[in-house]
């Protein structure tokens, strides 16, 4: 073929319209991008940027860490536990992925729990976490699927080694109990190719309903003002950002910066009607309706499950944690509860994490 065919050629195929390429649509699980990292973990790491699903089922980009321990595994294929962490903030500095290469991250020995016993973790930082976008704090609807991605996601990564059939066991505690929560009610419909064997969960925030009652005016409330503005981000049709007096407006926004400790003192002792210029503005249909599709316990979950609460619960009462467990036994899912007696809440994971993650080995 001549030079003056090829170009005659190319100017025919200009002029009569030749088909685009189309670029293979991206899916949750996919990998935007990602790079080796040093973290305090007795692991190689790599940070992930991977696509998911917002609570509305737009497809967004979250973040995340992938921990492979050099160990060989010679039993199939390498165990992956999604590690779904419990609340580190909503500012992006708190982003575990960050916290695990500048060695403040405060779940690294449960993590290195289970790389210690020769499996892969990776650990989500959650939608707008890290990335762009405020966090959608203790939004259920946008945490689980961000937890199953990661696992997808986590399979995708040639240098890991790890397999896309491989077992999955998913682990978290308070917010990451709720999100591993609705991770395995998520994965029959949203990730059926996910291979989950088993989810640990402790100190779920099943019913924000009733935390919220129970935190109200409590010493803790900064909390309850994070689930607020997580909900807002989440669904913007809420009414909170256009309801805030400048009281709120200036807590919002420390809120929105500050990590787990900072948090929780944000404002101690109020209450939400203290901050919006429309009293008891939850109560709104609107918020009813949104809280009800992030009430867990309402869709069987795909594996069996480990469910633990602390009988003296602080924020997150011992009557929440009963509630799921009853939900999920109406629905007939497969539930192991256990009640630590005489622990409030971080001495729920304190006793609770080992044992739940020895519990995820034998589903392995």
């Amino acid at each position: 073929m001549t030079l003056r065919t090829v170009l005659v050629s190319a100017l025919a195929a200009t002029l009569i319209g030749a088909p685009a390429a189309q670029a293979a649509p991206s899916a949750p699980g996919d990998l935007v991008d990602y790079k080796p990292v040093v973290a305090t973990a007795p692991a190689k790491a790599w940070k992930l940027n991977y696509r998911s699903t917002s609570a509305t089922g737009k497809p967004n980009t979250v973040s995340g860490i992938l921990l492979v321990p050099p160990t060989p595994w010679t039993k199939g294929p390498r165990p992956l536990i999604s590690y779904a962490v419990g609340t580190h903030g909503l500012g992006d500095r708190c982003a575990p992925s960050k916290r695990l290469t500048n060695g403040s991250e405060n779940e690294v020995l449960l993590m290195s729990q289970a790389l210690s016993r020769g499996w892969a973790v990776v650990v989500t930082d959650y939608e707008g976490l890290g990335t762009s976008g405020t966090h959608t704090y203790a939004v259920g609807q946008s945490e689980g699927r961000a937890v199953l991605d990661a696992a997808r996601a986590a399979a995708r990564v040639p240098e890991a080694g790890l397999s896309k059939t491989g077992p999955v066991g998913v682990f978290g505690y308070s917010q990451g109990g709720q999100a591993a929560a609705f991770a395995g009610e998520l994965q029959p419909s949203y990730a059926p190719d996910v291979n989950l064997v088993g989810v640990a969960e402790g100190g779920v925030p099943a019913d924000l309903n009733a935390v919220l009652k129970f935190n109200d005016g409590g010493p803790a409330f900064g909390l309850v003002l994070g689930a607020a503005v997580g909900y807002a981000a989440a669904y913007p049709e809420l009414p909170f950002d256009n309801v805030l007096n400048a009281k709120g407006e200036k807590a919002v926004a420390k809120v929105k910066e500050a990590c787990t400790v900072e948090l929780g003192a944000a404002a101690p002792f109020a209450r939400l009607n203290d901050f919006t210029t429309v009293p008891n503005v939850s109560s709104d249909p609107r918020w009813q309706a949104r809280l009800g599709e992030n009430l867990a316990g309402k869709t069987k979950p795909g594996a069996p499950v480990y469910l633990y609460h602390a009988s003296l619960d602080e924020l997150i009462p011992l009557s929440v944690g009963k509630g799921l467990r009853d939900r999920y036994r109406a629905l007939g899912a497969d539930v192991t509860w256990q009640e630590f007696p005489l622990l409030e809440h971080i001495g729920g994971v304190s006793a609770g994490g080992p044992v739940a993650m020895t519990w995820l080995g034998t589903k392995f």
